[in-house]
């Protein structure tokens, strides 16, 4: 099988294609032939700073059919279309390959939705689900009608998290707030579903948001802390919650005075070691929505897709690196 591979660290010049030979599974793992790879910005953040023990193919995430199980899972599987979460979080096999590995608790059917959504359902609509149940407002879970009467902020409405917490929060009945930074950006947003869309260098948003939500708002899934800290705060309701999924400019500091008025919470949000109960429900309420049709991908949804060969994922690393708006896939295979 064709993989992309690196043994060090570095810029995208350390990926390799190779040719290895395809896996078996091993107990409780399944064999999945790749169709699409989603690349995430994790993917390039870990080939940069953290040296695998001796290879490793990057991807936590993509879609496929699985084509052989291991010991213990059912077979039922094979044949079946799923998505993938997680493939390279602590192990070598991640999803920029034509065949991958992944224990079966990281497969999920997809049924006839595209490879291309599935490929993006994992680390993106996982965080914002996260995001988006982590407040004191927030329920647990996520469906049709869990966030009626909430109002959400998603600061950077056009990127992947911003974009899957609007398609998520707006299944959920939510009233959603998208702040971006252009025109064409705010189409993307609105595209994707947001009730109310902000330019944020053209709008105050303080202003705007408090017109729209008079009593704050109930969540914010917010990129950037360090800039956006005390617009935060100032639109926080009582109780609410800033939900912090991204390091983007530094230094966080906080009016800690106004927070401990607001009885607020500011969250931090890594999907890969975030508990295990809540990461299972995101699972399970990101696969409803996406079976409900809820969830889409494409210029029409709001996220840009971007393709690329596998031999040139490198160039789609660079791409993700580069802040690319839309999703960044590669195409592994014709499964």
């Amino acid at each position: 099988m064709k993989a992309i591979v690196y043994e060090r660290t570095g810029d995208p010049s350390v990926l390799e294609l190779v040719d290895r030979p395809v896996p078996e599974p091993a107990a409780g793992e399944v064999l999945v032939r790749m169709a699409v790879s989603g690349v995430n910005p994790t993917d390039w953040k870990s080939r940069r700073n953290s040296a695998p023990d001796l290879w490793q193919i990057p991807g936590q995430d993509g879609a496929g059919v699985v084509e052989a199980v291991g010991e213990g899972v059912d077979p039922d599987l094979i044949g079946e279309r799923v998505w993938i979460w997680e493939a390279a979080w602590q192990r070598p096999w991640g999803t920029s390959a034509e065949y991958t590995l992944v224990p079966v608790r990281q497969v999920v059917r997809l049924g006839d939705a595209p490879f291309e959504l599935g490929a993006a359902l994992g680390i993106p609509f996982l965080t914002a689900h996260r995001c988006l149940t982590a407040g004191e407002f927030m329920p647990d879970t996520l469906r049709a009608g869990a966030l009626a009467d909430h109002t959400v902020l998603a600061q950077g409405g056009a990127g992947a998290v911003g974009n899957a917490a609007i398609q998520l929060a707006r299944w959920a009945d939510a009233t959603v707030v998208a702040t971006v930074s252009s025109a064409e950006k705010a189409q993307l947003a609105a595209a994707a579903g947001a009730s109310h869309v902000i330019n944020y260098r053209e709008q105050d948003v303080v202003e705007e948001v408090r017109r729209i939500a008079p009593d704050g708002v109930h969540t914010i899934v917010e990129v950037a802390p360090a800039r956006n800290a005390a617009a935060d705060v100032q639109v926080l309701r009582h109780g609410g919650a800033v939900c912090v999924y991204s390091s983007e400019g530094g230094e966080l500091t906080v009016p800690i005075g106004s927070l401990f008025a607001l009885n607020a919470r500011w969250q931090f949000v890594l999907v890969y070691t975030e508990p295990r109960a809540a990461k299972a429900q995101g699972v399970k309420d990101v696969a409803a929505a996406a079976s409900q049709g809820a969830l889409r991908v494409g210029a029409d949804a709001g996220l840009p897709l971007h393709y690329y060969p596998l031999a040139e994922t490198s160039a789609a690393h660079q791409a993700v690196e580069d802040s690319t708006v839309g999703k960044v896939l590669v195409t592994t295979s014709d499964a």
